[in-house]
């Protein structure tokens, strides 16, 4: 495969267009490095929640059960960035033995943006449920611990595989 730089491929991978990849292109990562330590990876999670909280605000809680909220665990609040980093942001191939000893290191950082507004659904009187695709027999101790230690405390539950 062919890209002149990195957006091109971004743009093709975000819109399915490009499927089925391992490993992010060598001419991709320098591309991929400066989106995620530059600031603009943080500058797109901050568009993401403002929209979030817009829609959150729009909400009248009936208090019936029914005002739930579901939030992803992985990249979405906590960052595995720091695993990332050290596989080349992509650039090498996922390696499922040494991602699952980066998260029984239980160190995976809270998205600030992100915890800032679990705690204000948790406030308005959402139900916020937390799914993950980590196995709960394997992993399920270590991602509890790891959410309570970064602050996202108060949930219903964390559903994992």
């Amino acid at each position: 495969m062919s890209m002149e730089n990195g957006a091109s491929w971004r743009l093709a991978v975000e819109t399915n267009n490009i499927q089925s990849w391992s490993t992010v292109p060598e001419l991709c990562l320098p591309y991929v490095k400066n989106y995620m330590l530059e600031g603009q990876y943080h500058r797109d999670l901050d568009v993401i929640i403002a929209e979030m909280y817009d829609y959150m605000k729009s909400i009248t809680i009936k208090n019936d059960g029914k005002d739930i909220w579901i939030l992803d665990v992985d990249d979405t609040c906590i960052s595995n960035l720091k695993y990332y980093e050290g596989k080349r942001f992509g650039g090498d191939p996922f390696d499922p033995v040494m991602f699952k000893s980066w998260i029984l290191k239980e160190s995976c950082p809270a998205i600030p943006s992100m915890l800032k507004f679990y705690k204000k659904l948790i406030e308005s009187g959402f139900k916020v449920f937390l799914i993950t695709g980590r196995d709960e027999m394997q992993l399920g101790s270590s991602t509890a611990m790891n959410l309570f230690l970064q602050g996202f405390e108060g949930h219903e539950r964390l559903i994992m595989r």
